[in-house]
Order: C-alpha cells, then structure tokens, then sequence
C-alpha cells in the first residue's frame, strides 16, 4: 500500500510517498520546500502530487500544533488546515492530521538502535509509559502510553506551559522575557529562538557587546546556529554560556514531561537540534538538570533517556499511523 506522509514544520515541509508494505516504510519519492514559500499545505501537497508517479489514497500529516478534529491552526505559520476538505479537494479517500511530535512518537517503532544515543540506560528491563520531548522551530512534547503490549502515541501542548524558573538567575530571565512576551513558555527558552533569547539575556545581564563575527553570522543566516556553532568552537564565551543554559533547561522540561508522563518506559529527545549539540548534551549538565527532582530523584534515575538522531523519524511516524489505523 502506498501512503503519502508529511513532516510539516514551521522552517520546512517534507512531504513523501511510501510503501507501507514493508516492516520499515519504504520513501518511494520525496520533497522538501520552504513552509514560509507557500499560502498553505494544501498548495506544497498539490505541488508534490503533481510530479508524484502512482496513486496514492490516503494520506497524513504531522502538524507543528494542537489538532482537534482533524483541523489544525499551525503556531509558526499563518495556516488553518482541514484534513477532510484537503481530501475532496486533492481527491484523495482520507487525510489524516496528528501533532508533530505524535508523528514523532509513532515513527519511533521504525527506527533501530543505531538510529540513538543513550544518554542513560535507565533501569534494566523498564517498560512503561513513554516520552517525547523535542527543540527545533519551536518545542514540542508528546506521550506514548503503554496499554501492556505496545506504545500509543497522543500529542501535547506541554511546551507552551509555564516556564518555571529554579535560582536567581533563571528568575531574571523570566523577568526579562516578560518585557518581551505577555506569557514566558517553555518554548520561549528551549528552541532555536529560545537560544537567542538566552544569549541576548545573557549579554544584557552583563552590559556586553556581541563579538562582531557572531553578531554578522545571526544576520546572514540562523541566529540561533550561530550561537550555537561560537559556542561549540569556543570562539564566545557569551554563547558558550548560553548554550550551557540552554541545556539546562532543556534537561529540566524533559525531566518535567517524564515526571507527568511516568515514562518509566524511556523518554526519547529528538528534534533538530539534539544531534547538532550531541556533545554537551553527552556533558552532566543535561542529565543532571533532568533527573534533579528532589524525592522524585531515584525514579528519574531509573528512567532511560536516547537521543534520536535520525532525522527522518517525523516523516516515518505518519506512514505508520495510516498503517495502524487500518487504512
């Protein structure tokens, strides 16, 4: 059966058609366009559709925002999306929609070890709830219940709950992004724009200039890519620290979801900007900040933590949903 499945992001839409027939997906052709280029999905899909070889029935979409019945307002773009109207307009027999980290969650089944870092084992044998945390454009949580026999994946809104600052400096940070926003998330602090609000915080707690080689490299291009490449390099020591609290904060929300969530079963960090950190995400800093729950400590401690490193996992997640809903 082939099935066409979207990965639909705030910064970029992929879009793809597999065969489904196969115990992993199989990408039979693929595109990938610039979200902000286009006036809605439906218009991206029909481009693809036109150069697509084969018919295709059924499709679905992992969405960057809440999904109520089968319509989505994305958060990042000025797109409202109707699955059932997409249908009869693109002639296709059902349009699915699901959160993005939904998608996420359900393309976890497709993957293999190779395809994570084990930051913590975890617990020898745990099974149980699971999690998915993951900081890209924005950030975006999910669940994955376990009903005795396999994982069910449900999306979340849990990065737009309230920031909640632990020491003195977090608490200035909340004061400063709240002359920025009316309400501080978490997904003000732990995403790519997250970063850039940490390194301006951090700047102007100390009466600091930017170096002018990092402040030339966030107006050419990725803001947030060029902290965070000065901060790896070691060239700023402005985004060095950044970037260090940046991960802080990201293991802290990550320990919060698996606290919520119970995910004795694993909780799974992915998104595009794990893997390009790895390396101080590999650092203490993260893992202690996840597992600093006070009495709640020895039950983090037993809960394994991976990094998904395959960047496709988005795009397999709704393949395999149309897959388990019988279509």
């Amino acid at each position: 059966m082939k099935v066409l499945a979207g990965d639909i992001g705030g910064t970029k839409t992929t879009l793809a058609i597999f065969d489904v027939s196969e115990p992993r997906p199989v990408s039979l052709q693929e595109a990938t366009y610039q979200s902000a280029g286009f006036d809605s999905l439906e218009s991206i899909v029909s481009t693809f559709l036109g150069g697509v070889s084969g018919d295709c029935a059924h499709a679905c979409f992992g969405i960057a925002g809440p999904v109520s019945a089968n319509t989505a307002k994305t958060t990042n773009l000025p797109w409202f999306i109707d699955g059932d109207r997409m249908a009869d307009s693109l002639n296709l027999n059902r349009v699915s929609l699901i959160n993005d980290l939904e998608a996420n969650a359900w393309g976890i089944a497709a993957l293999t070890p190779a395809d994570f870092f084990e930051l913590s084992p975890g617990a020898p044998g745990a099974t149980g709830n699971a999690a998915v945390i993951s900081a890209g454009t924005g950030l975006g949580e999910a669940g994955m219940y376990w009903d005795g026999e396999q994982h069910r994946p449900f999306g979340t809104e849990g990065g737009h709950a309230d920031f909640s600052p632990q020491t003195e400096r977090e608490t200035e940070l909340l004061l400063f992004l709240k002359t920025r926003y009316e309400h501080v998330s978490w997904e003000r602090l732990v995403c790519g724009g997250g970063l850039v609000n940490i390194y301006e915080f951090m700047l102007s707690r100390r009466g600091a200039e930017p170096l002018p080689a990092v402040r030339d490299a966030m107006r050419e291009g990725d803001p947030a890519a060029a902290i965070s490449k000065a901060a790896l390099s070691g060239e700023c020591e402005h985004c060095a620290d950044a970037l260090d609290l940046f991960v802080h904060l990201y293991g802290a929300e990550t320990g919060n979801l698996a606290l919520k969530m119970m995910a004795t079963g694993g909780v799974y960090v992915g998104g595009g900007i794990a893997p390009k950190i790895l390396e101080r995400l590999k650092a203490p800093g993260f893992m202690q900040a996840f597992q600093a729950k006070g009495r709640m400590e020895p039950l983090m401690r037993g809960m394994p933590v991976r990094v998904i490193l395959n960047p496709r996992t988005a795009l397999l997640g709704p393949a395999l949903f149309v897959l388990a809903a019988g279509s």
